[in-house]
This record gives C-alpha cells, structure tokens and sequence, in this order.
C-alpha cells in the first residue's frame, strides 16, 4: 500500500466529517451533508514536525462531527489560520518546534503582524485560538490567554452602503436581461433538438443538428484522445466543431452559461435576501404548498445554513408574488408570461433551464452553469460558479455604474457583491433574513450607511404618525383614590360619572373584572367584537378601548409594560418597534403622566415577581386567543 492510502482516523465512528491523513499529514474534510470534499495539507507548513502533527491533530478535532463547523468554507477559516500562523513563526529566530513550546507572546506577535495588514485580523486570532483550544500539551499560560477577549475590529471609515433603488433595479434588470436571452436560446434549441430526433426534415447542415443533439446527451463537444505532443494526454476536440462555432457558445445552446447562472444567483439574492451558501446549495427539489388549486403559486424549498446550528435547516418559500422593490414602474411593462418578476417565477425558470444540465453531472442542486476553462485544480465542465469573482465580472460585463461620481464627477463602476445585495434587501424590507431581529439591527443595519437619512425620515414619519394616533384615539378612563373613597358612600354616583351601573362598579373594584393592564367593565359589548359576542382582541387594544377602566392598583403592570415595551426598541429595527409598539407606548405614557413621581416610584417598588411573569406571557402573546 502506497504512503498516501495509509489513512489514520481520529477514534470514534467511521463517517467522520474530518479524516486525517496523517502519514502525509493531508486532512481530509467532508461537508455536512457529504456533497463535497476538501483535502487541506499540512505537510508544507513552514515549521517543525511536532508542531505540524500537532496542528493537524487540532485541526481532525477543530472540524470533527460536534465541534461546531459544518460547511466547507468555515473549514478552510480555520486552515488558513493554522497557515498564516505557522508562516509567522518561521520568522521568529527561535521558532518553537512542539505545541508545548507554544507562548502567550506568540499569539500578541502573530496579531501584531497581521493588524496593519488585514481589517479582519481579530477575527483572524480569534480563528486561531478556536483552532489552538484542541490542541494537546499547551502550557497553562497559552490555555489561559485562548481564554482571553479578542480585539475589536477597528470602525472603517468608508463603511458598507447598501444599494440605492435605482443601482438595485439596474443590477436585478441586467441579471433579467441575461436570463431572458438564456430562455429564448435554450427553449428553441430544445424544440429544434426535438423535431430532429421525431425525424422531421429541418433543411441545413445535418452535422450541425448532430452536433447538438452530442452536447445533449453528453453536455460537451465531440472530443478524442491525443496521445502525441504537447497536448499528450489531454481530450482535444476535433477540428471540425470549430467550423460551426465557438466550444461554449455550442454547449451554451442547450445549457446556461457560467455567467447566466451567475445572473440568477444574483437576481435570487435580490429578491430573497439569502446568503450565498444557502442558494449556492438551494435544491432542484421542492414542495408546492399551493397544491395546485389556482392560489398564489408557491414553491417551498428546504435550505441548510450550518451556522443556525439546530435551526441550520429551514424553508424558503418562493412566492408568485411580485415585489414592490421588483417591478418596474410601469406596471404594463411587466408581462402576464414574466417569470422574471417573482421569486417563484425566477425558481421555476432556473430549474427548467438548468434540468438537463443537473441530469447530466447527477446533482440536484438549482444553479449549475457550464465553465470552458478550469481553476484550483478544476476542469471544464458543468458546475456551479461558486467565487465572487465570476459576480464581478458578471457585473463588469453589463458596465454597470454606481449613482454618486467620483470626486472629478466621472461616473464610477458600481461595486456588486452577494454581501452587499443581501445588505440592501434587510434595509428595504427591514424583515430579519435567517436571522434573528436582533442580528438584523446590530449586525446588519447598525453598520450600514447606504440609506440612513432615508430610512430615519420613515421613522420618523412613522413615529409621528403612531404618537398622533394616540393623542386621538385617547386612553381608557382612570379612576383615582378619590373615586374609591367615594364610591364607598355614593356608588351610585361615581358609577354614573364613569358610565357603568353600581353592580358593575362594585364588580370593578373587587377586581372581577381585570384584564392585564385594567379591567373591563362590558366584554360583549366593546368595538373589537360583533354585539353580544365576548370581545376576543389583544389585551394591549384594552389601551383605547372605552370598555377600559384603569384602577390605582393597575399602576404597577401599566409601568411595567411600558418600561418593557421601551427596552424592545434595542431588540428590533426602529420602524418595527414603530409599526407594533409605538402606539401602545405613546397611550401608556399619556397614562402615566397623570400621576405624580411619588406614584411611580412607589408602582415600580411594588412590582411583583407575578407581575413580570404575567407581563411576560402577555408581550409574548401567550395570553392571546388564537
């Protein structure tokens, strides 16, 4: 057996994701779901023996099943941080030679080495010490300075900008014009392939019809074996297919180019907001929740995002629905037959397009396109494009320029990235995107300045027009401790004062009839209801509602609310905490404000452990009926 078939395996189950080689010291990693491998060398780092064993051992553990990574691309981050590390110790003068002799100050020095070079390099060390928190022997100052906070990457000064609407539709049209043309090419094809194999009579050369009908059933050009020259060992086509054209206009007339599923990959992020992983792996295979039955059209599709951990796997639903963000202005521009328009259209237009392609190469996933020269080791073939660079130069090719000029007023290229599309769709729809709110508002928006001004004018005006509605609407009416005392000795007086009958009152008072935040003195008769059916709307509609009646004991839950409704500003985007709480907010301070501090100091000291609990069920909606 060759040195290379040795395998060494670490200990445990056979389907391992990371299998070592460890005679040759090549690591082996396998994708989650075992669509793809990697081979990741260590043989060739710049640094002694025992200290290459050591980190390739860390790195079969750092990418074992559990450990925490799962794609391929957060596998080759924590490589690529076992190489820069070992290429920095083999400048020291006494590089140390096992993980043993590993210090805290080489960790300072390789992030040292790296700050003035690269924005990323915190989370280059941080990548690191992931890696390094599996190795074996390291002494106990290295274990504790792995422990130790990484430093903060430095604010830029040209932060990310999201797209403005006009650059998005320049992008989402060009990436529509490619599939378009792609449509119309490979749908005549196909029916011009399929005539000629019922035998009917097409006129023209017959060869070219055979040549077609090849690039079908193999998804390439007739090739043969050369065994003499420089090209020994290489397929060569044969001289006679370039009399009919160029090799990847040939295959192309059946199958999208690298560059029309590169415009799909595009105009999927546009409308969908998803990452590149997700899409790169979205599947040919999908559910129709529709059914058929002449509703919205809609295709579900199962995605994978191996960072969600046990929410990696979701469904993306793919809706017959345009987008306000999609359509042109004109709406008459947009044929009845666009499929280009809609996410579900864009699906089902890919996954008819690139059906015989996925035939051919056996794989079920949505974005396949033919590539005539290889890279990284990689042939011809049909593949997916899965570098950015094949989006910039999808993007270079259309000459698309951005809106703002250079400081001369020259018109700049816009700069399109997946990153920077998925950026301008969560701005736009302010939605959170396999993600949570919170990632949205601190991740996502926070540092971006694309829109800002645009943005905090719709807050703004949103705001505003919350506020407004409350100041109309009202709030419930408040009985005072005077009201109480007097009720004691004239019910019937101070029940006519609030619109209620003394049995009612006295009803109140006992506390029957609360709610959450009040009580409620005719559930059968409120606006939120048909007469005589029991009032079935959320307790927070009780705020304008004038079946509402707020008592002095309700002090304590109406602080509360309010408080907890403030802190969910950090929680959410603005113009969200605007769209569903600023109205409640805005009535519950008009309410509050009718009492003195002393009364708020004293409601915020009496709130109970109960209190919170019941506050915490009713913002989370469990008190709701459903």
């Amino acid at each position: 057996m060759s040195r290379r078939g040795r395998r060494a395996s670490l200990p445990g189950r056979q389907n391992e994701t990371a299998r070592g080689l460890l005679d040759d010291l090549v690591v082996r990693c396998f994708a989650e779901d075992g669509s793809a491998s990697r081979d990741f060398r260590f043989d060739a780092l710049p640094v002694a023996e025992g200290l290459r064993q050591g980190l390739a051992m860390a790195f079969c553990r750092r990418t074992a099943p559990g450990a925490g990574l799962a794609s391929l691309d957060s596998m080759l981050s924590a490589y690529r941080a076992a190489v820069a590390f070992a290429r920095f110790l083999s400048t020291l003068a006494w590089p140390p030679t096992e993980p043993a002799h590993l210090l805290p100050e080489h960790l300072d020095g390789y992030f040292d080495s790296r700050k003035d070079k690269a924005v990323r390099a915190g989370d280059e060390l941080a990548d690191l010490k992931r890696l390094l928190k599996h190795a074996e022997g390291l002494s106990e100052a290295v274990t504790a300075k792995l422990g130790e906070s990484n430093p903060r990457r430095p604010r830029t000064e040209n932060p990310k900008e999201s797209y403005s609407v006009q650059e998005l539709k320049r992008i989402a049209d060009a990436a529509r014009s490619d599939l378009r043309a792609a449509a119309a090419r490979i749908r005549a094809n196909r029916e011009v392939l399929r005539r000629f194999r019922q035998g009917e009579e097409l006129g023209g050369d017959r060869r070219r019809l055979e040549l077609l009908d090849f690039v079908d059933r193999f998804g390439d050009v007739p090739r043969w074996p050369c065994t003499r020259g420089q090209r020994a060992g290489q397929d060569v086509v044969h001289r006679w297919v370039f009399h009919y054209g160029a090799i990847d206009d040939l295959v192309c007339q059946l199958h999208l180019s690298g560059m029309e599923a590169t415009a799909g990959l595009v105009l999927l992020t546009a409308m969908t907001g998803q990452n590149k992983s997700v899409l790169l792996k979205t599947p040919a295979v999908h559910h129709r929740a529709d059914g058929y039955t002449g509703a919205t059209p809609t295709a579900i599709v199962e995605t994978h995002k191996p960072r969600r951990g046990r929410r990696a796997h979701m469904s993306l639903a793919l809706s017959d629905l345009p987008d306000w963000i999609s359509i042109p202005a004109d709406t008459e521009d947009v044929s009845a037959r666009d499929e280009l328009h809609t996410p579900f259209g864009l699906y089902v237009l890919l996954h008819d397009l690139t059906s015989r392609s996925r035939q051919l190469t056996g794989t079920d996933r949505l974005l396949i396109g033919w590539s005539g020269t290889g890279g990284g080791r990689v042939g011809r073939g049909l593949r997916q494009q899965v570098t950015d660079r094949w989006v910039f130069r999808w993007a270079r090719g259309h000459g698309l320029m951005a809106d703002k000029p250079d400081a001369e007023g020259d018109p700049v290229p816009l700069n399109v990235t997946l990153e920077l599309l998925r950026l301008t769709y969560v701005e736009l729809h302010q939605k959170p995107v396999a993600h949570t709110e919170q990632t949205l508002a601190t991740d996502y928006l926070a540092r971006n300045r694309g829109n800002l001004a645009a943005y905090q004018k719709v807050v703004a005006e949103a705001l505003q027009e919350e506020v407004a509605k409350a100041r109309a609407r009202g709030v419930m009416a408040r009985l005072t401790r005077a009201d109480l005392e007097r009720a004691r000795t004239d019910a019937a007086a101070v029940a006519d004062e609030y619109g209620i009958d003394a049995t009612t009152l006295k009803r109140m008072v006992a506390g029957e009839l609360d709610t959450v935040m009040n009580a409620c003195v005719n559930h059968r008769g409120g606006p939120h209801a048909p007469p005589g059916e029991p009032c079935r709307a959320s307790f927070m509609l009780c705020l304008g509602c004038p079946c509402a009646r707020a008592l002095p004991r309700h002090l304590p839950l109406q602080v509360l609310v309010h408080d907890r409704l403030a802190e969910r500003r950090a929680e959410m985007t603005p113009l969200q905490w605007t769209q569903r709480f600023a109205l409640p907010h805005a009535q519950l301070a008009d309410l509050i404000s009718q009492h003195d501090e002393v009364d708020l100091a004293d409601a915020r000291a009496n709130i109970t452990d109960a209190d919170r609990a019941v506050v915490t069920r009713f913002l989370n909606r469990d008190l709701d009926l459903r």
